[in-house]
């Protein structure tokens, strides 16, 4: 089935050549892994290690903690030899519990399969995912057990595992499909029983053929299932643009997919609910494509949670060239870092080296009203006014041009002929209306 397309977005295929016939390979284990106790929106997990301890693969090291959360995991067996904050990734710091391995692979006591989804109650897949600690591995990092828990009640008749993968250079997501067709469905089925949801969607962009052809044989045994053909075309892969893409039901501004009976799951997330079913085991490490012109080999790893940067990069023979930027993520929507001392979290799906050259931000002119901004904005709203008054500081007006609705996609910034900060200024609008409105409920 070939459906339509979404309004807006640009095209950008480039920099997949680089690894996507590269298969996942195992990232050597480190000497020491450094595991946040944050890697997921909301609060921090709380600790239930000391240092000294002994640890073992699967090991809890934080529960999970009030409100919003996820518990956190031993990736390797050792010692726990100490505490640090450090920067992770999003830009954030987080306390980090530090272990030194022993390279025993000694996995936790109790730890075994669960049932077949089939012999489990809806409740006990959600118990079973929140014990595993999942959260969206697409980059949004939310917990996974909150998001369906919040959905149960709803009157929700469709599901979409995301599968466009749409942002360049990464291919961690297409490499899953390719190798781990089974995994991604059934994780896909999972969700469905949880929800009771009748009708599920895979969508995946037309380009991707090796993939297309491996899930649309493991789904031939599902009636209720079906493989979409997606455009290939950016940002496919958010959450509005999808839906409405797969479904035509528009997600209303500020509203969220169960507003209109769906849930979205990364096709990253639905793999790992399959691993962690069928092994037991916790989010404990994750696929990400290390890559860019300046790396020597570009690869597809599997790596262990809390391995750095600095080695990952190592395993693939190091720079051709002093770097000009590191980003985690995708060069669209991904953080810039400041050093490779960061740890791999659960929500780290790129790491994209870029050159000196490829680095340089250009001059930016005055606005030249061509109107290209709004003609690819995903969410229809107007950059050039939103950013303008951003950078006058009027952020009041900001909002009053739906400023909280940006997706933050770049679309604006990336086709923009006078090079404007068009996203930077519009990211800034929103804090400060977001710190505005937290002041007012003071």
């Amino acid at each position: 089935m070939s459906l339509l397309n979404f309004c807006g977005g640009v095209h950008l295929n480039f920099g997949k050549l680089l690894t996507e016939k590269k298969v996942i390979e195992e990232a050597l284990n480190p000497k020491f892994v450094y595991i946040p106790l944050l890697q997921h929106i909301g609060t921090s997990a709380e600790s239930v290690v000391n240092i000294g301890n002994e640890v073992k693969i699967g090991q809890l090291l934080g529960k999970e903690g009030d409100g919003i959360s996820a518990s956190v995991h031993a990736s390797v067996s050792g010692k726990v030899k100490g505490f640090q904050v450090m920067s992770i990734p999003n830009g954030q710091r987080a306390n980090c519990i530090i272990i030194e391995n022993d390279f025993k692979d000694d996995i936790e006591e109790g730890i075994k399969p669960y049932p077949y989804i089939e012999k489990m109650k809806g409740t006990e897949i959600i118990n079973a995912i929140r014990n595993s600690g999942i959260v969206g591995m697409g980059g949004a990092t939310f917990p996974t057990h909150i998001k369906l828990s919040s959905q149960v009640e709803k009157n929700m008749d469709i599901a979409i595992l995301n599968g466009a993968e749409c942002e360049p250079y990464l291919t961690c997501d297409y490499r899953l499909m390719v190798e781990e067709p089974e995994n991604v469905v059934y994780g896909l089925r999972a969700v469905m029983r949880v929800l009771d949801v009748q009708k599920g969607f895979i969508a995946i962009e037309k380009n991707k053929h090796e993939c297309l052809k491996k899930i649309r044989e493991i789904v031939k045994q599902y009636c209720n299932i079906e493989v979409i053909q997606l455009t290939g075309k950016y940002p496919q892969g958010a959450e509005k643009q999808l839906i409405y893409t797969c479904t035509k039901r528009e997600v209303p501004l500020r509203g969220l997919p169960a507003d209109v009976g769906v849930t979205v799951c990364n096709v990253g997330t639905s793999a790992q609910i399959a691993r962690s079913l069928k092994t037991g085991l916790p989010l404990i490490d994750r696929v990400c494509t290390l890559t860019g012109s300046i790396v020597v080999e570009p690869k597809n790893l599997r790596i262990r949670i809390g391995t750095l940067y600095r080695e990952l990069i190592e395993q693939c023979g190091g720079f051709k060239e002093e770097p000009g930027k590191i980003i985690s993520g995708g060069p669209m929507m991904g953080s810039a870092q400041l050093s490779l001392d960061v740890p791999v979290i659960k929500g780290t799906n790129g790491i994209l080296c870029m050159s000196k050259v490829e680095s340089v931000v250009p001059d930016y002119s005055n606005c030249i009203r061509c109107g290209k901004c709004i003609a690819v904005c995903p969410m229809r709203l107007q950059p050039l006014y939103i950013s303008a008054y951003s950078l006058r500081g009027n952020y009041e007006r900001s909002k009053e041009f739906h400023a909280l609705d940006c997706i933050e996609c770049g679309c604006c910034s990336y086709i923009c002929p006078a090079r404007r900060p068009l996203l930077q200024s519009i990211q800034f609008a929103k804090k400060q209306i977001v710190a505005s409105h937290r002041e007012g409920l003071k």
